[in-house]
């Protein structure tokens, strides 16, 4: 039993240093200096409205995407997981039923509908959507809020951010910054 005790004991110790160091240290080191260095991403990149009586209404963050199917929105991608193989047949049943919803929303338009609008991502989340698909969707926003489309499209400018260091990623979009803009709202991130 001596033994026992005696192999058991470094493996206890080494658990709770591992627990100390692991759980505890690094924690409190990595949250100090998100804090510090991107306290606005740390904290959600939660986006607010200023309201008329001085309040601030939170809309989410600017992070995750947010679902907007009225035809005066600029849309964004699925909001649902996707791991299906892109050759299944029920993914295909999924673009094409999203396809005939695009078509529906906006019966004017003959342009070829943008990938990324009708296929869902990893995370079902994404903030953002391409230049294209924006660009697509910017003749039906300014004819539902009767206004022009270099208005629409100015706005959508505003909003287009670049690739990451000038060459990782792709330039992107983000609905919710664009659809409060749209809808004349005074926020802050």
């Amino acid at each position: 039993m001596k033994t026992f005790l005696k192999q058991l004991r470094p493996a206890i110790i080494c658990l709770l240093a591992m627990t100390l160091i692991c759980g505890v240290i690094y924690t409190v080191l990595v949250t100090g200096i998100a804090q510090l260095a991107f306290s606005k991403q740390a904290n959600g990149s939660i986006i607010a409205v200023s309201l008329e009586d001085g309040s601030k209404k939170s809309y989410g963050s600017a992070l995750i995407g947010q679902e907007f199917t009225g035809s005066e929105y600029l849309i964004g991608r699925p909001m649902m997981v996707s791991n299906l193989s892109p050759n299944s047949t029920e993914q295909q049943a999924l673009v094409q039923g999203r396809i005939d919803w695009w078509k529906d929303l906006d019966p004017g338009s003959s342009a070829d509908i943008p990938i990324d609008l009708v296929t869902a991502s990893g995370s079902g989340v994404d903030p953002s959507i391409s230049p294209a698909a924006a660009k697509y969707q910017v003749p039906r926003i300014a004819a539902a809020r009767n206004i022009s489309e270099d208005q629409v499209q100015a706005i959508i400018d505003k909003y287009t951010s670049g690739r990451f260091l000038g060459f990782v990623g792709e330039p992107s979009v983000n609905v919710l910054k664009v659809n409060l803009t749209l809808d004349g709202l005074s926020w802050t991130d």
